[in-house]
């Protein structure tokens, strides 16, 4: 698939959110292919550490989504 960027950049917000978030999904289903760096290992092992002494500090995706977004 080819697609020009400039016409995509040309949507309206929504609908690139909407690519987005379809792209982000995409890539979250095959993990084992992304590499993490040692600070990127870091970050998340301190996000990790937050969310285990305070799991309700922060807000679900969809909370999230829905707020921002509209959606749900």
């Amino acid at each position: 698939m080819t697609f020009n960027i400039s016409e995509v950049l040309e949507l309206p917000v929504a609908e690139r959110l909407r690519l987005v978030e379809a792209i982000w999904d995409s890539i979250a289903e095959c993990p084992e292919q992304l590499g993490l760096n040692d600070a990127e290992r870091k970050e998340l092992k301190r996000r990790l550490e937050a969310y285990r002494k305070n799991p309700d500090a922060g807000f679900s995706w969809p909370r999230v989504r829905k707020s921002n977004l509209g959606q749900g």
